[in-house]
């Protein structure tokens, strides 16, 4: 819960400054607000560090807190490039592909909802949402 308020703190803080400049920044904050910000991503990317900071707090499993912040450093670099180029979302489509597939192999043999269950559920949303985005791409005529 944490990162999300300071990201969003960051987020306005910034948007308010860039207004504040005025005709100084005009060109950056004509950037900065047209630029869509892919929260759905962020918000993955949080769940998924925070996933592997809980199982080692927990359970002092170290391997997991390595592959939570591993693979929510991965999310979160996709969400910025996803938020940066709506058309990027390579690196985001193979970190939430890759969690659905382990975490879902997880579940399968353990049948139990936490954590692998709303794990391989989330990632599942995410490839969803990504695999939408592919498809609304419009096709480049030449």
């Amino acid at each position: 819960m944490f990162p999300c308020v300071l990201l969003v703190l960051v987020v306005s803080n910034s948007s308010v400054s860039h207004q504040e400049a005025g005709g100084f920044l005009s060109n950056s904050s004509a950037l900065a607000t047209n630029m869509s910000v892919d929260w759905i991503g962020y918000g993955y990317a949080t769940l998924v560090a925070s996933g592997g900071v809980v199982g080692y707090v927990k359970a002092g499993s170290v391997p997991s807190l390595a592959a939570g912040l591993l693979f929510g450093g991965l999310a979160g670099f996709g969400a910025y490039q996803i938020s940066n180029d709506p058309n990027n979302v390579w690196v985001s489509l193979a970190t939430s592909g890759a969690l659905s597939a382990i975490m879902g192999k997880r579940f399968y043999g353990s049948r139990k909802f936490m954590p692998a269950g709303l794990m391989a559920g989330a990632s599942l949303l995410m490839v969803g949402k990504l695999s939408l985005a592919l498809l609304r791409k419009p096709a480049v005529s030449s």
